[in-house]
């Protein structure tokens, strides 16, 4: 039986004898955490989702498996056979295939009422349904945060420019919905210019609610107003062994074109990826990026 935490354990002990297996969506938290493996001395294995995932093949450093979407319930066995003891899920998936064309093992017929269940609801419960059914054939399932501890955002200021009084109204007025939308699964980010939450994240993630922001830029009610903060939680409850809060280079970019001041995450439950890029990058923009208090305003 698993149970969910937003606040996670912040290193994993893996032995020698473990096999490590990535089911890789897009995104670049798939490639950091095979960096990641490399640099301990594992050999990971890849399975890249088609479409989602950027890897090549490297079979001098790890072994990479191409698996479409649809047919990721037919994988266990092969799993299995590579004597794969813990498995990380990491990185986006755009759109879920459509129920009907799923391929899945017979065993897992007996996990079909729960997946129809998960499927009709929010992508966390989907995450629980995955997460369990993996543990039940044996296999660990780990958060990425805990073989890469070292991405999460640390709590504090990390960019030049700091949050002005205006700028703290807009975190505690965005990270007040953010926690709402988490609390019905929908989403973990939103963005509030002037005080008030203006918009929220939806199933187009972070980069569509950044740009649906910057277009926003010439409505009339934000005609004129400044600034404005991006803040990403975790949902209440959710489960943090994947899909945690992650922001990158890309994030800056986007924040820096919607006209916003800043980007603040939850600390320690929140990746920033490339992180030296990052907060160069938003010091070229005069962005802030700041890591606020774990579970705060819960």
């Amino acid at each position: 039986m698993t149970t969910a935490s937003n606040e996670p354990p912040r290193s994993l002990a893996i032995g020698a004898a473990d096999r490590i297996a990535i089911i890789a969506g897009s995104g670049r938290l798939p490639q950091d955490i095979v960096e990641g493996l490399l640099s301990a001395g594992h050999r990971p294995i890849v399975a890249a989702i088609e479409g989602e995932a950027e890897f090549s093949e490297a079979p001098d450093r790890y072994d990479l498996l191409r698996v479409p979407a649809r047919r990721l319930g037919l994988l266990m066995p092969e799993l299995k056979r590579h004597g794969v003891t813990h498995l990380v899920l990491a990185g986006g998936v755009a759109a879920r295939p459509p129920i009907r064309s799923l391929r899945v093992h017979p065993r897992f017929l007996l996990h079909l009422p729960r997946l129809l269940t998960a499927y009709a609801r929010g992508d966390d419960a989907l995450l629980r349904m995955l997460v369990g059914y993996v543990e039940a054939n044996g296999i660990r399932v780990v958060g990425a945060h805990e073989l890469v501890p070292e991405l999460l955002a640390p709590e504090g200021l990390l960019s030049k420019a700091k949050p002005t009084r205006g700028d703290e109204k807009d975190i505690a007025a965005a990270l007040a919905a953010a926690r709402a939308i988490g609390r019905l699964d929908i989403g973990q980010a939103a963005i509030a210019i002037g005080g008030r939450a203006v918009a929220l994240e939806g199933i187009e993630g972070t980069d569509g609610l950044l740009a649906r922001t910057k277009e926003l830029r010439s409505h009339g009610r934000l005609a004129g107003k400044g600034r404005g903060v991006l803040v990403k939680c975790t949902k209440p409850g959710q489960e943090a062994r994947a899909d945690l809060p992650t922001i990158g280079p890309q994030t800056v970019t986007a924040a820096h074109g919607a006209g916003l001041a800043g980007i603040a995450v939850e600390a320690e439950v929140s990746f920033i990826l490339a992180c030296a890029e990052t907060v160069n990058l938003a010091d070229r923009h005069g962005l802030f990026i700041l890591g606020f208090a774990r579970g705060r305003e819960q």
